[in-house]
Protein backbone atom coordinates (compact mmCIF):
# COMPACT_ATOMS: atom_id res chain seq x y z
CA UNK A 1 0.00 0.00 0.00
CA UNK A 2 3.02 2.03 1.31
CA UNK A 3 4.28 1.94 -2.73
CA UNK A 4 1.09 2.18 -4.07
CA UNK A 5 0.53 5.70 -2.46
CA UNK A 6 3.91 7.02 -3.10
CA UNK A 7 2.86 6.27 -7.13
CA UNK A 8 -0.45 8.10 -6.80
CA UNK A 9 1.44 11.18 -5.24
CA UNK A 10 4.25 11.02 -8.06
CA UNK A 11 1.30 10.74 -10.53
CA UNK A 12 0.05 14.15 -9.04
CA UNK A 13 2.72 15.52 -8.99
CA UNK A 14 3.35 15.61 -12.96
CA UNK A 15 4.84 18.43 -14.65
CA UNK A 16 3.03 20.19 -17.45
CA UNK A 17 5.27 19.01 -20.34
CA UNK A 18 3.94 18.16 -23.03
CA UNK A 19 5.44 14.06 -23.72
CA UNK A 20 5.42 13.08 -27.04
CA UNK A 21 3.11 10.43 -27.72
CA UNK A 22 5.21 7.28 -29.88
CA UNK A 23 2.32 4.75 -30.45
CA UNK A 24 4.34 1.55 -30.07
CA UNK A 25 3.73 -0.57 -33.40
CA UNK A 26 1.05 1.39 -34.20
CA UNK A 27 -1.78 1.27 -31.16
CA UNK A 28 -1.06 -2.30 -30.71
CA UNK A 29 -2.94 -2.39 -27.27
CA UNK A 30 -6.46 -2.50 -29.88
CA UNK A 31 -5.15 -4.06 -33.55
CA UNK A 32 -2.49 -6.43 -34.12
CA UNK A 33 0.71 -4.85 -34.16
CA UNK A 34 2.32 -3.18 -37.53
CA UNK A 35 -0.39 -2.94 -39.53
CA UNK A 36 -2.09 -0.51 -41.10
CA UNK A 37 -5.00 -0.81 -39.09
CA UNK A 38 -2.70 -0.25 -35.36
CA UNK A 39 -0.88 2.74 -37.29
CA UNK A 40 -3.96 4.79 -38.26
CA UNK A 41 -6.03 3.69 -34.94
CA UNK A 42 -3.04 5.55 -33.43
CA UNK A 43 -2.96 8.22 -35.28
CA UNK A 44 -6.55 8.82 -34.86
CA UNK A 45 -6.21 8.52 -31.09
CA UNK A 46 -3.81 11.34 -30.52
CA UNK A 47 -0.06 9.71 -31.33
CA UNK A 48 2.61 12.25 -32.36
CA UNK A 49 4.79 9.32 -33.95
CA UNK A 50 4.08 5.88 -35.15
CA UNK A 51 6.62 3.29 -34.96
CA UNK A 52 7.19 0.65 -37.38
CA UNK A 53 10.00 -2.04 -36.49
CA UNK A 54 11.89 -2.30 -39.96
CA UNK A 55 13.31 -5.81 -41.75
CA UNK A 56 14.09 -6.83 -45.31
CA UNK A 57 12.26 -8.97 -47.57
CA UNK A 58 14.45 -10.69 -50.18
CA UNK A 59 14.08 -8.41 -53.01
CA UNK A 60 15.32 -5.65 -50.52
CA UNK A 61 12.20 -3.99 -49.67
CA UNK A 62 11.31 -2.44 -46.13
CA UNK A 63 8.44 -4.04 -44.72
CA UNK A 64 7.18 -3.89 -40.70
CA UNK A 65 7.36 -6.69 -38.68
CA UNK A 66 8.73 -6.67 -35.17
CA UNK A 67 11.11 -9.47 -35.57
CA UNK A 68 12.48 -10.73 -39.09
CA UNK A 69 11.28 -14.09 -37.93
CA UNK A 70 7.40 -13.97 -39.08
CA UNK A 71 5.73 -16.67 -37.20
CA UNK A 72 4.85 -14.96 -34.54
CA UNK A 73 3.13 -12.46 -35.85
CA UNK A 74 1.88 -13.95 -39.26
CA UNK A 75 0.57 -17.12 -40.47
CA UNK A 76 3.09 -18.43 -42.00
CA UNK A 77 3.58 -20.96 -39.97
CA UNK A 78 0.08 -22.93 -41.30
CA UNK A 79 1.03 -22.29 -44.63
CA UNK A 80 1.92 -25.40 -46.50
CA UNK A 81 3.35 -23.80 -49.54
CA UNK A 82 6.15 -22.04 -47.60
CA UNK A 83 6.84 -25.21 -45.16
CA UNK A 84 10.09 -25.51 -46.99
CA UNK A 85 11.46 -22.08 -45.77
CA UNK A 86 11.56 -23.04 -42.12
CA UNK A 87 15.46 -22.85 -41.18
CA UNK A 88 17.51 -21.86 -37.89
CA UNK A 89 19.60 -19.00 -37.96
CA UNK A 90 21.93 -17.14 -35.40
CA UNK A 91 20.98 -14.22 -34.74
CA UNK A 92 22.56 -11.53 -32.54
CA UNK A 93 24.15 -14.54 -30.63
CA UNK A 94 20.83 -16.29 -30.35
CA UNK A 95 19.87 -19.61 -32.25
CA UNK A 96 16.19 -19.08 -33.94
CA UNK A 97 14.16 -21.25 -35.68
CA UNK A 98 11.15 -19.81 -38.15
CA UNK A 99 10.56 -17.97 -41.29
CA UNK A 100 12.43 -15.03 -42.05
CA UNK A 101 11.59 -12.16 -43.82
CA UNK A 102 14.34 -11.90 -45.98
CA UNK A 103 14.02 -15.49 -47.43
CA UNK A 104 10.69 -14.09 -48.83
CA UNK A 105 9.83 -12.00 -51.72
CA UNK A 106 7.18 -9.11 -50.98
CA UNK A 107 5.30 -11.13 -53.50
CA UNK A 108 5.17 -13.77 -51.43
CA UNK A 109 4.88 -12.02 -48.44
CA UNK A 110 2.31 -10.40 -49.64
CA UNK A 111 0.21 -14.09 -49.12
CA UNK A 112 0.31 -13.81 -45.76
CA UNK A 113 -1.78 -12.30 -43.15
CA UNK A 114 -0.99 -10.52 -39.89
CA UNK A 115 -2.47 -12.01 -36.24
CA UNK A 116 -1.83 -11.12 -33.15
CA UNK A 117 1.07 -11.50 -31.51
CA UNK A 118 0.08 -11.86 -27.40
CA UNK A 119 -3.39 -13.24 -28.18
CA UNK A 120 -3.76 -14.75 -23.99
CA UNK A 121 -3.28 -10.87 -23.07
CA UNK A 122 -4.88 -9.55 -25.97
CA UNK A 123 -7.61 -11.39 -26.58
CA UNK A 124 -9.86 -8.85 -28.61
CA UNK A 125 -7.19 -7.99 -31.13
CA UNK A 126 -7.17 -12.06 -31.97
CA UNK A 127 -10.21 -11.23 -33.62
CA UNK A 128 -8.51 -9.12 -36.53
CA UNK A 129 -6.26 -11.94 -37.05
CA UNK A 130 -6.11 -12.71 -40.73
CA UNK A 131 -7.71 -9.54 -42.10
CA UNK A 132 -4.66 -7.75 -42.75
CA UNK A 133 -1.48 -7.77 -44.96
CA UNK A 134 2.51 -6.98 -43.91
CA UNK A 135 3.15 -3.17 -44.80
CA UNK A 136 5.89 -1.95 -47.06
CA UNK A 137 7.34 1.27 -45.22
CA UNK A 138 6.38 2.76 -48.35
CA UNK A 139 2.82 2.69 -47.51
CA UNK A 140 3.35 3.61 -44.04
CA UNK A 141 4.57 6.84 -45.41
CA UNK A 142 1.53 7.03 -47.56
CA UNK A 143 -0.94 6.45 -44.90
CA UNK A 144 0.89 9.19 -42.63
CA UNK A 145 0.35 11.76 -45.68
CA UNK A 146 -2.97 10.88 -45.78
CA UNK A 147 -4.00 11.19 -42.51
CA UNK A 148 -1.66 14.56 -42.35
CA UNK A 149 -3.98 15.76 -45.21
CA UNK A 150 -7.32 14.59 -43.35
CA UNK A 151 -6.05 15.92 -39.55
CA UNK A 152 -4.03 19.45 -40.88
CA UNK A 153 -1.29 18.77 -38.92
CA UNK A 154 2.36 16.78 -39.02
CA UNK A 155 2.67 13.10 -38.15
CA UNK A 156 6.12 11.47 -37.71
CA UNK A 157 7.50 8.17 -38.01
CA UNK A 158 9.73 6.63 -35.26
CA UNK A 159 11.22 3.70 -37.40
CA UNK A 160 13.54 1.13 -36.05
CA UNK A 161 16.11 -1.08 -37.57
CA UNK A 162 15.88 -4.50 -36.68
CA UNK A 163 19.44 -6.48 -36.78
CA UNK A 164 20.67 -4.16 -38.94
CA UNK A 165 24.19 -5.79 -38.61
CA UNK A 166 22.86 -9.62 -38.93
CA UNK A 167 21.56 -8.20 -41.95
CA UNK A 168 24.69 -6.42 -43.45
CA UNK A 169 26.23 -10.59 -43.60
CA UNK A 170 23.58 -11.98 -45.38
CA UNK A 171 24.43 -9.20 -48.21
CA UNK A 172 21.56 -6.55 -46.50
CA UNK A 173 22.60 -2.95 -46.22
CA UNK A 174 18.87 -1.76 -44.03
CA UNK A 175 20.46 1.25 -43.07
CA UNK A 176 21.40 2.48 -46.84
CA UNK A 177 17.69 0.88 -48.09
CA UNK A 178 15.79 3.29 -45.10
CA UNK A 179 18.36 6.82 -45.88
CA UNK A 180 17.30 6.18 -49.95
CA UNK A 181 13.46 5.87 -48.36
CA UNK A 182 13.56 8.98 -46.78
CA UNK A 183 15.40 10.53 -49.02
CA UNK A 184 13.13 9.98 -51.62
CA UNK A 185 10.61 11.05 -49.30
CA UNK A 186 12.18 14.47 -48.34
CA UNK A 187 12.33 12.92 -44.46
CA UNK A 188 15.84 12.93 -44.11
CA UNK A 189 16.64 16.59 -42.91
CA UNK A 190 17.35 17.88 -39.18
CA UNK A 191 13.74 19.31 -39.19
CA UNK A 192 11.46 16.43 -40.33
CA UNK A 193 8.79 14.60 -37.52
CA UNK A 194 11.50 11.71 -37.69
CA UNK A 195 13.66 9.51 -35.33
CA UNK A 196 15.24 6.64 -36.28
CA UNK A 197 16.28 4.32 -33.43
CA UNK A 198 18.50 0.98 -32.75
CA UNK A 199 19.70 -0.71 -30.15
CA UNK A 200 22.98 -1.04 -32.10
CA UNK A 201 25.92 1.40 -31.87
CA UNK A 202 27.68 1.09 -35.18
CA UNK A 203 24.47 1.46 -37.57
CA UNK A 204 23.53 4.70 -35.71
CA UNK A 205 27.11 6.07 -36.06
CA UNK A 206 26.78 5.54 -39.76
CA UNK A 207 23.36 7.09 -39.99
CA UNK A 208 25.11 10.06 -38.43
CA UNK A 209 26.87 10.50 -41.51
CA UNK A 210 24.36 9.62 -43.98
CA UNK A 211 21.67 11.49 -42.67
CA UNK A 212 20.22 14.56 -41.12
CA UNK A 213 17.00 12.87 -39.57
CA UNK A 214 17.32 12.39 -35.56
CA UNK A 215 18.55 9.38 -34.19
CA UNK A 216 17.74 7.59 -31.16
CA UNK A 217 20.10 5.08 -29.36
CA UNK A 218 17.99 2.61 -27.24
CA UNK A 219 19.18 1.16 -24.01
CA UNK A 220 17.54 -1.58 -21.81
CA UNK A 221 18.25 -2.38 -17.99
CA UNK A 222 20.24 -5.56 -18.90
CA UNK A 223 22.49 -6.93 -21.58
CA UNK A 224 24.29 -4.73 -24.14
CA UNK A 225 24.00 -3.51 -28.22
CA UNK A 226 24.80 -7.05 -30.04
CA UNK A 227 27.50 -5.18 -32.61
CA UNK A 228 29.37 -4.33 -29.66
CA UNK A 229 30.21 -7.40 -27.68
CA UNK A 230 32.13 -5.61 -24.46
CA UNK A 231 29.99 -3.05 -23.93
CA UNK A 232 26.82 -3.10 -21.88
CA UNK A 233 24.20 -0.80 -21.50
CA UNK A 234 25.00 0.02 -18.09
CA UNK A 235 28.25 1.48 -19.26
CA UNK A 236 26.65 3.58 -21.52
CA UNK A 237 24.42 5.01 -19.15
CA UNK A 238 27.24 6.57 -17.14
CA UNK A 239 27.86 9.91 -17.39
CA UNK A 240 31.08 9.21 -19.72
CA UNK A 241 28.93 6.74 -21.35
CA UNK A 242 25.88 9.53 -22.27
CA UNK A 243 28.59 11.71 -23.65
CA UNK A 244 29.72 9.45 -26.17
CA UNK A 245 26.27 8.56 -26.98
CA UNK A 246 25.68 12.19 -27.27
CA UNK A 247 28.31 12.50 -30.36
CA UNK A 248 26.04 10.52 -32.48
CA UNK A 249 22.19 10.76 -31.22
CA UNK A 250 19.90 13.02 -30.19
CA UNK A 251 17.98 11.27 -27.71
CA UNK A 252 17.90 7.39 -25.43
CA UNK A 253 15.65 5.15 -25.82
CA UNK A 254 15.33 3.93 -22.17
CA UNK A 255 13.09 0.96 -20.78
CA UNK A 256 11.48 2.28 -17.93
CA UNK A 257 12.76 0.75 -15.20
CA UNK A 258 15.78 2.33 -16.18
CA UNK A 259 13.71 5.70 -15.57
CA UNK A 260 12.04 5.01 -12.32
CA UNK A 261 12.87 2.40 -9.38
CA UNK A 262 10.07 -0.18 -8.02
CA UNK A 263 9.08 2.82 -5.93
CA UNK A 264 7.80 5.07 -8.67
CA UNK A 265 10.85 7.57 -8.00
CA UNK A 266 12.84 8.86 -10.46
CA UNK A 267 16.41 6.87 -10.81
CA UNK A 268 18.27 10.16 -11.94
CA UNK A 269 18.75 8.75 -15.54
CA UNK A 270 16.67 11.83 -17.13
CA UNK A 271 18.50 14.41 -15.13
CA UNK A 272 21.17 12.64 -16.58
CA UNK A 273 21.15 12.60 -20.05
CA UNK A 274 19.39 16.24 -20.45
CA UNK A 275 22.63 17.56 -18.89
CA UNK A 276 24.50 15.50 -22.09
CA UNK A 277 22.62 16.93 -24.47
CA UNK A 278 19.84 13.89 -25.63
CA UNK A 279 16.33 14.11 -25.37
CA UNK A 280 14.33 10.60 -23.17
CA UNK A 281 12.00 8.55 -24.44
CA UNK A 282 10.49 5.67 -22.17
CA UNK A 283 9.48 2.27 -23.48
CA UNK A 284 7.08 0.88 -23.00
CA UNK A 285 4.00 1.80 -21.31
CA UNK A 286 1.11 -0.99 -21.54
CA UNK A 287 -2.03 -0.94 -20.07
CA UNK A 288 -2.53 -4.90 -19.09
CA UNK A 289 -1.00 -6.00 -15.12
CA UNK A 290 1.69 -8.33 -17.04
CA UNK A 291 3.44 -5.24 -18.11
CA UNK A 292 2.91 -3.28 -15.10
CA UNK A 293 4.33 -3.13 -11.17
CA UNK A 294 2.85 -4.97 -8.80
CA UNK A 295 1.53 -2.10 -7.03
CA UNK A 296 -0.38 -0.76 -10.05
CA UNK A 297 -2.10 -3.95 -11.01
CA UNK A 298 -5.63 -4.94 -10.26
CA UNK A 299 -6.83 -8.12 -9.49
CA UNK A 300 -4.37 -11.25 -10.41
CA UNK A 301 -5.46 -11.33 -14.18
CA UNK A 302 -2.41 -11.13 -16.34
CA UNK A 303 -4.61 -9.49 -19.57
CA UNK A 304 -6.68 -7.15 -16.96
CA UNK A 305 -6.00 -3.45 -17.19
CA UNK A 306 -3.84 -1.80 -14.36
CA UNK A 307 -3.33 1.44 -13.41
CA UNK A 308 -2.21 2.80 -16.37
CA UNK A 309 -1.92 6.60 -15.46
CA UNK A 310 -0.52 6.49 -12.80
CA UNK A 311 2.38 4.91 -14.91
CA UNK A 312 2.05 7.55 -17.53
CA UNK A 313 2.57 9.78 -14.15
CA UNK A 314 5.70 8.57 -13.06
CA UNK A 315 7.38 8.71 -16.23
CA UNK A 316 6.26 12.30 -16.25
CA UNK A 317 7.21 13.12 -13.08
CA UNK A 318 10.54 11.61 -13.84
CA UNK A 319 10.29 14.48 -16.95
CA UNK A 320 10.54 12.26 -19.94
CA UNK A 321 10.52 13.80 -23.23
CA UNK A 322 8.67 11.00 -24.86
CA UNK A 323 6.87 7.94 -24.09
CA UNK A 324 6.72 4.58 -26.42
CA UNK A 325 2.70 3.07 -25.49
CA UNK A 326 0.86 0.46 -26.84
CA UNK A 327 -2.17 2.93 -25.68
CA UNK A 328 -2.45 5.96 -27.33
CA UNK A 329 -6.27 6.47 -27.11
CA UNK A 330 -5.31 6.40 -22.85
CA UNK A 331 -2.05 8.23 -23.19
CA UNK A 332 -3.59 11.60 -24.98
CA UNK A 333 -6.27 12.40 -21.99
CA UNK A 334 -3.97 12.10 -19.22
CA UNK A 335 -1.17 14.32 -21.48
CA UNK A 336 -3.97 17.44 -22.21
CA UNK A 337 -5.22 17.10 -18.30
CA UNK A 338 -1.15 17.95 -17.21
CA UNK A 339 -1.41 21.34 -19.41
CA UNK A 340 -1.68 24.37 -17.73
Amino acid sequence: MRIFLAFAALALAMPAQAQLIIAHRGASGERPEHTLAAYERAIDAGADFIEPDLVVTKDLVLVARHENELSDTTDVGSRDEFTDRRRSKEIDGRLVNGWFAEDFTLAELRTLRARERLPDLRRANARYDGLYQVPTLAEIVALVRAKEAERGHRIGLYPELKHPTFLLTQGIDSVDLLVTALRKEGLDTADAPVFIQSFEVAPLKRLDKLTDARLVQLVSAEGGPADEAAATYADMLTATGLGEIAKYADAIGAEMRLIAGADGKPTGLVEQAHGAGLKVHAWTLRKENAFLPASLRTGSDPAVAGDYAAAWGVLAAAGVDGVFTDDPALAAPLRRSARP
